[in-house]
C-alpha cells in the first residue's frame, strides 16, 4: 500500500509531466485508516511536492468520505460517512466533525492550493457539524484570501445557527467581503475587487428576497467594497429594488439610506429609466437619478455637437474628428430624450401637486407663511426640500396633540426668518 501512495519521481521535477489526477496516485482501500492518510500527506509535503498537488490529493481523499464536498450530489463514494449504519446519529456526525477539523489540520498554508469552492463547501459542513470556532476562522481566512473565485451557488451557506432568522448565512459573507477588502493592494488586483462586487451583487438578490433580512444587514453587505469597486451599479439597484418589494413596510427614511448606496451616475440608462418609473423609490432619489441622465444627455451631445454645425472648427488638427451619427441613433436618441423629459416633467408636475396641497394646508392655520406673497416660485429641487421641511414641522407640531388638544389651545405659528435667501 505505501507503494501506492508513493508519488513518483516525475512529480517532484517540474521538467516532467505530472500525473493528471490524484486518484492514480492512491486507491479506495487506503482511506480507511486516517491517520495513516495523514502520515502519508506528511511524507508528501515532506519530498517538495507542489502545494496546489497536495491540495488535489487532500480534495480527492475528502470527496470519498463525504460526496458533498466534491460538489456533486449525484456521486458517492464508497466508503462515505453518509451511509446507513447502526451507529447512532449522534456518533456519525461526531465522525464528520473529527474528520473536518483534521482536513484543516493538513491544508497546506500555500495560497490558492486549495480551490476556494471546495473551501465553502468544507465550510459548510463545518457549521453543520459544529466544529471548534479556530477552524472555521482558519477557513474563514483562506476563503477570503481567494473570495474572486469563489461562485455564487457555494456561497448561499444557509444558516445552522438557531439565533439567526434568516435562510442563509449572511453574517458569514458579510465576514468575507470585509476580510477581502481589508487585504494589501498588493494581494488582491483590480479584477478581482471587480468579480467580488459582482458576486456580492448576485448575493444580495438572492438574500432580499427573505423578508427576515435586516436592513442592517443588506447595508453592511452592500458597503463592505470601496466605491470604485463597481464600474456599474445596476445589480446593486436590482438587489435593492428586490429588497424593497420583498420589505414592503420599510420606512421613507429607511428608504433613502438604502438608496444612499446608488450611485446614480453608474446607472445605466435602462435602469435609470426603471428607476424614474419606480414608485418604491424616494421622490429625491428619483430627481436624482433624472437629474444625472438629463447631464450625460447635455454632455453627449456638447461631444457630439460637430454633426450639426454646433462645435467651432479646429484648424490646429488638435481633436481628433468625430463620427457623424446615423439617422437611425439620431432618432433612437431623441425618442430617448423625449421620453426623459416626459417623466421629468410628470415628476416636476407632482412635486408642484404636492406643493399645492401643502399651502392649501397651511392657508387653513393661522400664523403661517405664505410662499404667493412673496411672488416666489422656488425650483424643482428647492421645492422639495421646502415641502419636507414644512411636512416635517407640521408633524413636529400637530403630531402628538389629540384633536380635542387641538380645539382647545391655538396654534402658535414658527418663528420664520426676516430674509430668504
Amino acid at each position: 500500500m505505501l507503494n501506492k501512495l508513493a508519488l513518483p519521481e516525475s512529480s517532484t521535477f517540474p521538467g516532467k509531466p505530472m500525473p493528471p489526477t490524484a486518484e492514480c496516485w492512491f486507491d479506495d482501500a487506503c482511506i480507511l485508516d486516517m491517520d495513516y492518510f495523514v502520515k502519508t500527506i506528511s511524507g508528501i509535503k515532506a519530498k517538495g511536492v507542489r502545494p496546489d498537488l497536495v491540495g488535489s490529493i487532500i480534495a480527492h481523499y475528502a470527496s470519498k468520505w463525504l460526496p458533498d464536498l466534491s460538489g456533486n450530489d449525484t456521486e458517492k463514494g464508497p466508503m462515505s460517512l453518509q451511509e446507513s449504519s447502526p451507529e447512532s446519529v449522534t456518533v456519525s456526525w461526531m465522525k464528520k466533525r473529527f474528520f473536518v477539523e483534521t482536513l484543516v489540520g493538513i491544508l497546506p498554508p500555500e495560497r490558492d492550493s486549495i480551490p476556494c469552492n471546495f473551501l465553502l463547501r468544507l465550510l459548510r459542513t463545518a457549521n453543520m457539524v459544529g466544529v471548534e470556532p479556530s477552524y472555521r476562522a482558519e477557513l474563514e481566512k483562506r476563503i477570503s484570501w481567494q473570495l474572486d473565485q469563489a461562485s455564487l451557488k457555494e456561497l448561499m451557506i444557509p444558516s445552522f445557527s438557531h439565533t439567526c432568522g434568516t435562510l442563509l448565512d449572511v453574517e458569514l459573507v458579510i465576514r468575507l467581503v470585509k476580510r477581502f477588502a481589508s487585504l494589501d493592494e498588493g494581494t488582491r488586483s483590480g479584477i478581482a475587487v471587480v468579480k467580488v462586487a459582482k458576486l456580492v451583487d448576485s448575493y444580495l438578490a438572492e438574500a432580499a428576497l427573505d423578508t427576515n433580512l435586516s436592513l442592517e444587514d443588506f447595508i453592511a453587505l452592500g458597503a463592505a467594497l470601496p466605491s470604485h469597486a463597481r464600474a456599474m451599479d445596476d445589480g446593486l439597484y436590482r438587489a435593492i429594488d428586490t429588497y424593497l418589494k420583498a420589505h414592503p413596510g420599510v420606512s421613507k427614511q429607511d428608504r433613502k439610506v438604502l438608496c444612499r448606496l446608488i450611485d446614480s451616475r453608474k446607472l445605466s440608462p435602462e435602469a435609470s429609466l426603471h428607476a424614474a418609473q419606480n414608485e418604491r423609490l424616494p421622490v429625491r432619489a428619483v430627481i436624482q437619478v433624472l437629474f444625472c441622465e438629463q447631464s450625460k444627455l447635455n454632455r453627449h451631445f456638447d461631444w457630439s455637437g460637430s454633426f450639426n454645425g454646433t462645435r467651432s472648427p479646429n484648424p490646429a488638427g488638435l481633436e481628433a474628428p468625430v463620427r457623424c451619427m446615423s439617422k437611425r441613433e439620431m432618432n433612437a436618441q431623441q425618442m430617448e430624450i423625449k421620453k426623459l423629459k416626459e417623466e421629468l416633467l410628470r415628476v416636476q408636475s407632482q412635486c408642484v401637486a404636492m406643493q399645492m396641497q401643502m399651502e392649501k394646508l397651511v392657508d387653513k392655520k393661522k400664523g403661517f407663511f405664505r410662499w404667493k406673497k412673496l411672488g416666489i416660485m422656488p425650483s424643482l429641487k428647492s421645492s422639495v426640500s421646502v415641502f419636507e421641511k414644512i411636512e416635517e414641522e407640521r408633524e413636529a407640531n400637530f403630531g402628538r396633540q389629540t384633536p380635542i388638544d387641538i380645539k382647545q389651545k391655538p396654534v402658535r405659528p414658527p418663528k420664520w426668518r426676516k430674509s430668504m435667501s
